[in-house]
């Protein structure tokens, strides 16, 4: 039999190794050892890692990339960010916002991203950046799956134009309603707007991901309301809770209730380790909290936990290599998820996890999925985040759209080999 492509010898982020895949018009046909045929291409893995495609489930693609426009966040505050923001969207334009986007969407597909949710803040009464992004999307689409979420950044009650315009953005296509309960003027408006926001969804048959107590006051508990919302509307599976840092701050007890609430309702968590960590403690001194989302406690209550980006070069964070595995890297290490089998775990929160929240159909390695792979210069998922290994190419309904050469070290080092293969150890499992 021939096929269009055949990746032989393929190491499998679920243990599977030495198995060929098999693709032909855009969806794998075989995953199996020593598979008969050919193909029009053959790639030999050699035991490396073959992945789906990584996934970015949050990130604000309208800020992306704007680093020092028109200022630095001197603070580093999340609020300084988002004061900064409101000083740039006057300057915006919608060549400059494109422009952008399709520069960090080259950078995400180079790197195996081919999935990015990314929020858009819909309270410039223009709706540049819905209109700009939405042009994006359409670019894109042969190669990358952009979602846009209906962002009112200044607060749904607090911007006296936010419910008009949001209202606006998913009429002409943002498929997402978001929110930002914390930022609102008080605990009540901001469960108001909880409220208010998953009933437009419910309305529209529309999912939710809502900013959700990004803050280190440990009494900002928008999630409950957001859980009781999901549970009230029916809207189980299709709501994500982004950041939850709060969650860091609160009483056990507290969570101890929280937790099961959000289970019961199968409300998402997504956690943004790179931003967490850098915006989140700003107030503190020693000792000085982590400001992530409790993950390995979520784990266990069955609630799908997925990590972002969030942001690169923007107002909010002024590095970004556009890596989920730098991502996955950094939530490895804050939550302190250092067993096997947990760091495996945050292998699946940059892929499978974030696949599962967004609905994506066709996604994952087996017969009738999509032929979207990435080839990793890695065995398995752990060395994988490790060495944040390059990627040796990405490949798009079966068709190779991006190959980077194999990272090796030259020597020059007397009684020493010539090279240096970073994933040379393979520790015992």
């Amino acid at each position: 039999m021939t096929f269009d492509l055949l990746i032989r010898n393929a190491n499998l982020p679920d243990g599977r190794r030495g198995h060929d895949i098999a693709i032909s018009d855009g969806r794998i046909q075989a995953v199996q050892p020593q598979l008969e045929g050919d193909a029009g291409r053959v790639i030999d893995a050699a035991g490396q890692l073959v992945s789906p495609p990584f996934i970015d489930i949050h990130f604000h693609m309208d800020a992306t990339l704007s680093l020092g426009l028109p200022r630095l966040n001197i603070s580093g505050t999340l609020l300084e960010g988002i004061a900064l923001w409101s000083e740039l969207k006057p300057l915006l334009t919608y060549e400059a916002l494109v422009e952008r986007a399709l520069r960090y969407c080259d950078l995400a597909v180079a790197q195996g991203v081919l999935a990015v949710r990314s929020h858009v803040d819909i309270c410039d009464d223009r709706l540049l950046a819905v209109e700009a992004l939405l042009d994006v999307k359409k670019q894109v689409a042969p190669y990358l799956h952009l979602e846009l979420v209906a962002f009112p950044q200044d607060g749904y009650f607090r911007s006296p134009t936010a419910a008009d315009n949001l209202a606006r953005a998913l009429d002409k296509g943002v498929s997402i309603v978001g929110g930002i309960p914390h930022f609102e003027r008080t605990m009540a408006d901001g469960a108001a707007s909880v409220k208010a926001l998953c009933e437009i969804a419910a309305a529209r048959g529309l999912r939710v991901d809502m900013h959700c107590d990004e803050s280190d006051d440990p009494l900002s508990r928008h999630i409950e309301t957001l859980a009781f919302e999901t549970q009230r509307l029916g809207l189980h599976g299709r709501v994500a809770g982004s950041h939850l840092t709060s969650m860091h701050s609160m009483d056990n007890y507290y969570v101890s209730k929280l937790l099961p609430l959000m289970a019961e309702a199968g409300v998402a968590a997504i956690a943004n380790p790179l931003i967490n960590i850098v915006l989140q403690g700003r107030h503190d001194s020693y000792p000085k909290r982590r400001g992530m989302t409790r993950v390995p406690e979520m784990r266990p209550h069955g609630i799908n936990v997925a990590f972002g980006q969030d942001c690169c070069m923007d107002p909010w964070y002024s590095m970004g290599s556009v890596d989920m595995l730098e991502v996955a890297h950094m939530g490895l290490h804050v939550a302190q998820m250092t067993s096997r089998e947990a760091m495996r775990y945050c292998f699946d929160a940059v892929t499978t996890n974030p696949a599962a929240i967004m609905g994506l159909e066709g996604y994952g390695i087996d017969v009738g999925c999509h032929g979207d792979l990435v080839l990793l210069q890695a065995r398995d998922p752990i060395e994988a985040i490790r060495l944040k290994v390059t990627r040796l190419a990405v490949i798009r309904r079966g068709r190779v759209i991006a190959e980077t050469p194999p990272r090796v070290a030259k020597l020059s080092l007397d009684g020493r080999p010539g090279a240096v293969d970073p994933a040379t150890y393979a520790p015992p499992e």
